[in-house]
């Protein structure tokens, strides 16, 4: 039995609504390798992102590691359209860049889709309806595209969506 390889990811977001303003989203990954967490505050109704925290407590790179600083530099972004972008830059020069930028992604990734809930509850239950109804709120909101797992390029749900391709 030696040499096999064992590998164990965790990766979990959470939304909690705190108050009628204030959303907090949080996503934790645990595995082999990384123990890490990214919580952010978002303010309603402009979804402005007010406050980042998190901690990288095992790492590739590390133990303990400081990205408080770095998460902050988010403090002020709107959570849609160009968000991606912001956070890369904030994170491009450090070497636990692309472990804070998921977890920041999924973050964002996760208040957005907590809006799509009650749409979500609504859909067609026969399966060609279901299926042209999210193809169709995907092509309404392409940030929705690979978001979550329903959504993902070989989901069922996306065989009929035509995705442009320049």
């Amino acid at each position: 039995m030696a040499d096999i390889l064992c590998f164990s990811r965790n990766r979990c977001t959470s939304i909690e609504h705190v108050d009628d303003q204030t959303i907090r989203s949080t996503c934790r990954v645990q595995d082999n390798l990384m123990d890490a967490y990214v919580e952010i505050m978002v303010k309603l109704p402009d979804l402005e992102l007010i406050q980042a925290k998190g901690e990288i407590r095992r790492s590739p790179q590390g133990t303990d590691l400081i990205i408080l600083d770095d998460l902050q530099k988010v403090a002020g972004s709107r959570v849609g359209p160009g968000i991606r972008k912001i956070i890369g830059s904030i994170v491009e020069h450090v070497p636990y860049a692309e472990s804070v930028a998921t977890l920041l992604d999924e973050c964002c990734n996760g208040v957005i889709l907590s809006f799509a809930r009650d749409v979500f509850l609504n859909a067609p239950q026969d399966k060609a309806g279901e299926k042209l109804f999210f193809a169709n709120m995907v092509k309404a909101n392409p940030r929705l595209y690979n978001s979550c797992a329903a959504l993902t390029p070989d989901s069922p749900l996306m065989e009929s969506l035509e995705l442009d391709k320049n």
